[in-house]
């Protein structure tokens, strides 16, 4: 096979891998009022969305230079604001449901219908990378679900690959038991699920001097 050849080759590989992995990024638009609301204390209102600003941008970069997934972003409460206009070539998309696990059940099921294994993440875990996102997928090979906890005792990343139980329904969440109760949930329904390295999330003010080191060291 000539040069031209295997670069074709290597480029219809890599539409059907894309057709197969969905990563969606839930994310709240920074100028909202309600955005990042526990920083307010450390960093003031306009501060708290500077963070926000910051966290979720990098994050929807950072996966923009991914190669083995497609990329939608959910947004919220809409597409339709300047800051996620300024991504250019990305698919945004309205976050849907009344509550935040109506809202992930939502995006979830709808991405099944589109590729054979999905991942959700947030824009607060730093540590979430392109490589974490491809880990992910691969464990899907062996699991129906898997999971990214945090160390404050939820998950920055949830992956499926065909439904499940509805295992959002009646979750407190921002409490330390929103990982153990998806687990027992899972483990009453029998779905097999693997979790991933333990990361952090830069959500309270005890976080911050945490992720300045971070950012001063990548």
């Amino acid at each position: 096979m000539d040069s031209s050849g295997s670069r074709m080759s290597r480029v219809f590989s890599k539409q059907l891998q894309n057709e197969k992995r969905g990563l969606q990024v839930f994310c709240k638009s920074p100028d909202v009022d309600s955005v990042k609301t526990r920083m307010y204390p450390t960093l003031g209102v306009s501060g708290a969305r500077k963070l926000a600003r910051e966290l979720a941008g990098s994050t929807i970069r950072s996966m923009c230079s991914g190669q083995e997934f497609d990329l939608h972003v959910y947004c919220s409460p809409s597409s339709d604001d300047d800051f996620f206009r300024s991504f250019g070539h990305v698919t945004f998309r309205d976050q849907e449901g009344e509550d935040l696990g109506a809202r992930m059940g939502f995006a979830l099921t709808a991405g099944l219908l589109q590729w054979e294994k999905v991942v959700l993440i947030g824009t607060d875990c730093p540590l979430i990378t392109p490589s974490y996102i491809r880990t992910a997928f691969d464990r899907l090979d062996s699991h129906d679900v898997v999971l990214g906890p945090v160390e404050d005792g939820g998950y920055g990343l949830i992956g499926i690959k065909e439904s499940v139980p509805d295992i959002f329904e009646g979750i407190e969440w921002s409490t330390d038991q929103v990982l153990s109760e998806t687990c027992r949930r899972l483990n009453e329904a029998g779905i097999g699920y693997s979790l991933l390295p333990l990361i952090w999330d830069v959500d309270r003010p005890e976080d911050l001097p945490r992720y300045y080191e971070w950012l001063e060291n990548t």
